[in-house]
């Protein structure tokens, strides 16, 4: 089993800044892929920012040029620092792992609410 644990979540005013952290443990045998995702209520969940095993990033472009995605691959875990926050970035931030062969898995959520 794999385990997917997010934190770093919270509230913050618009224009303001936080870091998600999700810190991967347990039976992983090579990782493809690692992400982040959000879920606003009321929407589907969508792709915030995703880095590749390579080093390759994509990021949505709602968050491009605002949010960086990077990782410590020794430690297995993943970040996610947000930049200039605004109500419409509130969401469930969720942790995504492509984990060659297993599968996926997904941790828990961090709720990010951006208010004032």
């Amino acid at each position: 089993q794999v385990q997917l644990v997010e934190s770093g979540g919270g509230l913050v005013q618009p224009g303001g800044s936080l870091r998600l952290s999700c810190a991967a443990s347990g039976r992983i045998s090579f990782i493809n892929r690692m992400g982040w995702y959000r879920q606003a209520p009321g929407k589907e969940r969508e792709m915030v920012a995703v880095i590749a095993i390579g080093g390759s990033i994509s990021y949505g472009d709602s968050v491009r040029g605002r949010f960086t995605i990077s990782r410590t691959v020794e430690k297995n875990m993943l970040y996610l620092q947000m930049n200039n926050l605004n109500p419409e970035d509130t969401a469930v931030y969720y942790c995504n792992v492509v984990i060659v062969p297993s599968g996926v898995y997904w941790g828990q959520g961090t709720q990010v609410t951006v208010s004032s």
